[in-house]
């Protein structure tokens, strides 16, 4: 397989090996940006397919990828339709939106592809965060080809804080119904970019400064990476994938989720009510971890990653 090259973007001062990035279509014509990093350990361990969350892009993975390729992992990530450098999907580029959620099996799709035709070495394991993991479930409902899966911090239902479902679902319909589906729902980051808009203080990502000032560095380094917030449409979709998701069953497959004890982002329910169904499945919970745990500090990143790392060699 001959890959067309992606650019793939370093700070100044970064003195690591970059993944190689590269660019395939899927089958309704959307240009997606695929990365890979290279394990150069003296055993491969396997693979590690990397899905990351709304509004992520490859590079920011770069770091913990790197992690995993020193324990003898290769990893691929994807930058998922409509954000990173794949293609957007409306004239103003800066929401976060979707069509239809199930759009994104589409890019999950050209992703097997891709390892597949790199011979990508055997077992595959997922690891996938917040909108990720939203995604995962489903992939791994249409058969994924992985030994064992790890969640961070997955969308298996959203906080919506004192708003009520049915509430917020409507109101985004109707902000369809209206022609307005493809504009950022309020309160959610407009046009803007959360780490150049939020204070650390207050943010809900991550505990640790050095991580916070990597990401704010990066937004403003590479602006045409980033979004805003997510658009009526995508809000309506994501409701209602959650919803359908969390009526099936649960996969036959071994499993770890992280939950850090000061998430806000993503809905704790779920994620406990999931593990509850899930047949051995291990739930790690991190105190005093927000959303992001492979962002947030040292102590708590190795916690997730020594889990994770023995989910993979049990699988």
């Amino acid at each position: 397989m001959t890959q067309e090259p992606a650019p793939f973007r370093q700070l100044p001062d970064d003195d690591r090996r970059p993944a190689t990035a590269f660019w395939v279509t899927a089958d309704d014509g959307v240009r997606l940006r695929l990365a890979l990093w290279r394990s150069d350990a003296d055993r491969t361990m396997g693979s590690v397919l990397l899905f990351p969350g709304r509004t992520e892009y490859i590079e920011k993975y770069a770091p913990f990828a790197q992690r995993l390729n020193a324990e003898g992992y290769e990893v691929m990530a994807i930058d998922w339709r409509g954000q990173g450098m794949s293609d957007r999907l409306q004239k103003d580029p800066r929401p976060g939106h979707v069509g239809n959620f199930s759009d994104y099996q589409r890019d999950v799709v050209e992703m097997v592809v891709a390892a597949t035709d790199l011979d990508l070495p055997r077992p595959w394991h997922l690891l996938a965060h917040s909108m990720g993991g939203c995604i995962g479930l489903a992939a791994l409902h249409d058969q994924l080809p992985i030994a064992s899966a790890v969640f961070s911090a997955p969308m298996w239902g959203i906080n919506l804080r004192q708003m009520p479902h049915g509430v917020a679902l409507g109101v985004a319909y109707m902000a369809g119904r209206l022609g307005h589906g493809g504009r950022s729902t309020p309160g959610s980051g407009a046009g803007g970019t959360y780490f150049l808009d939020e204070a650390f203080s207050a943010n809900l990502l991550t505990t640790d400064a050095s991580e916070w000032c990597r990401l704010l560095r990066e937004a403003a380094e590479w602006p045409e990476l980033t979004i805003g917030g997510a658009s009526f449409n995508w809000v309506s979709q994501a409701l209602n994938e959650c919803s359908r998701l969390a009526r099936l069953d649960s996969p036959a497959l071994p499993m770890t989720v992280s939950l850090g004890r000061e998430e806000k982002v993503v809905s704790i329910p779920a994620i406990r009510d999931r593990v509850a169904r899930w047949p051995g499945a291990t739930l790690l919970e991190i105190e005093g971890a927000r959303h992001e745990v492979m962002m947030d500090g040292p102590e708590r990143r190795e916690q997730f990653l020594d889990a994770a790392l023995r989910q993979f060699s049990q699988s």
